[in-house]
């Protein structure tokens, strides 16, 4: 008899083990360890839109970039810096309350990027580009083996994140940002000019195309699709379009570099951030010219000669819109879905990072905007879709915000997603 109670309480013991919630993966399925999400108490309250609302799907997971949200409800959210080792998380909600309750690391490279497409999940680190097959459930199937597609890009010390988005031809995109703030012979030192021609525009400041199916890519594989970008972190495909739309991190700088040319004010609202569609050969002609919002023209860089007055770039394309000065937009997307009202459909989201440098002139940014588009183009002003991820107008001005907006992503059900890279948490935003 106690022979038979033995053996029951290890038949109990193994079914516990296999219903609770910290478990490890078998072979072949992603591996790593399988946790109840517990977000924390939210520190901050979203304003939204009448009829929206915005609950933490996720918290505590690391410098959360970007996000991608597979047809089954998967949700990947790639990692600048590692967690318990692991740059890539995946969640679930289990239970459909609209918050993650299965939590899985894996992947061991540093990063930005990550998206879905075609069976595969992409991701990148700041040199290299990978991919995970998927399982027909949304898992991956290999996570501690995945195909290198692209290598050998350059990082160097600045605007090194590789964005990236895919098209439906199977393509990809990837931002090989500046490695400098206006190509000067001295980086960011007063009165320093422009090298002419620019030598960083021959393997950088660009979006470079390669081939989503091909292993172990180099530049020589490759097609610089445009030129003439400082640094683009939000970049996706408009499948209304058929075509990449990216936002660029304008320049930095004005005043303290050319203190005779701007005021402290021009340094503060110059250059604008702006949205391009691009083409195969487009040149937004970064370094030398940036858009002047206040003015609505191109206007020539001083470190080439300008003084703020001169315009230039008649080679250079013309933004489609334009937005304020130095709020750093790290993610776009268009939105498809049809939870949202009719307004937000095929419209983008942005959202802004947040600045830094419009001092003497409080920080901005930190929120979640949105422009509507119609046939193909913006069809009205931005505005602000989504605050208060800084924590307050305080924090906002000093720059000190609480969370910082950088990845976007939607739902199979029309929810929009938010990573936050300060303190790790993600957000799910619902219409009703």
């Amino acid at each position: 008899m106690k022979q038979i109670n033995h053996l029951l309480f290890l038949m109990l013991m193994v079914v516990s083990a296999c219903n609770g919630s910290d478990t490890v993966k078998p072979a072949g399925s992603d591996s790593g360890i399988v946790m109840k999400q517990i977000p924390s108490k939210p520190d901050v309250s979203l304003t939204l839109p009448g009829g929206f609302s915005a609950t933490v799907f996720a918290s505590d997971l690391g410098k959360a970039r970007h996000i991608s949200v597979t047809p089954s409800g998967y949700v990947y959210v790639k990692l600048a810096s590692s967690k318990k080792g692991n740059t890539i998380v995946r969640l679930k909600d289990k239970n459909g309350d609209g918050v993650a309750d299965e939590e899985i690391d894996f992947g061991n490279f540093k990063g930005t990027g990550i998206g879905i497409k075609n069976g595969y999940l992409y991701a990148s680190s700041d040199v290299e580009v990978f991919r995970f097959k998927l399982n027909a459930d949304g898992t991956v199937a290999n996570p501690a083996q995945p195909e290198k597609i692209i290598t050998g890009l350059i990082a160097r010390g600045e605007h090194e994140a590789k964005a990236f988005a895919l098209d439906n031809d199977g393509n990809i995109y990837v931002n090989i940002g500046a490695f400098s703030n206006s190509c000067q012979i001295e980086d960011r030192k007063t009165g320093s000019l422009g090298m002419k021609p620019c030598h960083v525009l021959d393997s950088a400041a660009g979006i470079w195309q390669f081939r989503a199916d091909k292993l172990n890519q180099t530049y020589a594989n490759g097609t610089r699709y445009a030129t003439g970008l400082r640094n683009v972190v939000g970049l996706d495909w408009n499948i209304k379009t058929n075509s990449l739309f990216v936002m660029q991190h304008g320049r930095d700088q004005l005043h303290s570099i050319f203190p005779d040319l701007y005021t402290d004010k021009q340094n503060a609202e110059l250059p604008a951030e702006c949205m391009y569609e691009l083409h195969k050969g487009a040149n937004a002609g970064w370094p030398y010219i940036y858009y002047d919002p206040v003015q609505e023209k191109k206007m020539l860089a001083p470190e080439y000669g300008g003084d703020g007055k001169k315009t230039g770039g008649q080679d250079a394309i013309n933004p489609v819109a334009a937005f304020p000065a130095h709020l750093a937009p790290d993610g776009l997307l268009f939105y498809t879905g049809t939870q949202f009202p009719e307004k937000y459909r095929n419209g983008a989201f942005i959202a802004f990072q947040g600045s830094w440098n419009r001092a003497p002139e409080p920080q901005e940014g930190f929120y979640v905007a949105f422009i509507p588009f119609k046939d193909g183009k913006p069809s009205g002003k931005w505005e602000i879709f989504a605050d208060g991820f800084s924590g307050g107008p305080k924090n906002t001005a000093s720059g000190g915000a609480l969370h910082r907006p950088c990845g976007l992503a939607q739902g199979p059900d029309g929810a929009l997603y938010v990573t936050d890279d300060v303190k790790g948490t993600v957000w799910r935003i619902t219409y009703k």
